[in-house]
């Protein structure tokens, strides 16, 4: 079995293409421009509260419908401690760049070195084909990462699926092809004994 490695993990491979631009509101930014909805300005006088541009301010309202997405209602629980926040990548950027060891960002930002570690390799800039670390660019990746619903594994990957469904029908092959019919468990009143293997 192919063990499948992240991405960024990799080293000397081609630059990849970019998923996008970062969008032009963030994560404060919405909030603030959704406090504004709510008590009672318009689209446009809520972009402005929020220091967006009015067509931002439009677009954020149509998109969404009208109504604040769940992370940006008043009933919305706070961000846990668990996740990094921006102010924290923005200082894992900077100690990075000043030469300090994930050993010691760690220490000076209160997190585990495998946190810093896994923030460094997972939301990288990977563009130009290195992995230079910018806080805004990791923000960027860790909410489109934490975007919900998410596909699920079996719906984007139909060998997978296929190899599920098999199982679960009971249609077990043999390498050679031959069918592996199930175990014969006889029957001892409430209780069908242990399961065993085929």
């Amino acid at each position: 079995m192919n063990i499948v490695r992240r991405r960024s993990a990799q080293s000397g491979r081609a630059p990849l293409p970019s998923p996008g631009r970062p969008s032009v509101a963030g994560r404060n930014e919405q909030n603030k421009f959704w406090r504004a909805i709510a008590a009672g300005l318009s689209s446009e006088g809520a972009a402005l509260e929020a220091g967006l541009s009015q067509p931002v301010g439009s677009r954020l309202f149509r998109k969404a419908g009208g109504m604040p997405p769940a992370m940006f209602r008043s009933s919305a629980k706070a961000l846990s401690g668990r996740y990094l926040s921006l102010v924290e990548r923005e200082e894992i950027a900077l100690l990075k760049v000043q030469g300090h060891s994930i050993q010691e960002i760690g220490r000076r930002l209160g997190r585990a070195a495998s946190t810093v570690s896994r923030e460094l390799r997972r939301n990288a800039a990977t563009r130009g084909g290195g992995l230079e670390y910018r806080a805004t660019t990791a923000q960027w990746h860790a909410d489109r990462s934490a975007r919900r619903p998410k596909p699920t594994k079996l719906a984007l990957n139909a060998t997978l699926r296929t190899y599920v469904q098999e199982r679960l029908a009971g249609d077990v092959v043999a390498p050679s092809g031959a069918p592996v019919l199930g175990p014969v468990v006889p029957w001892k009143g409430r209780r069908h004994g242990p399961r065993k293997d085929r």
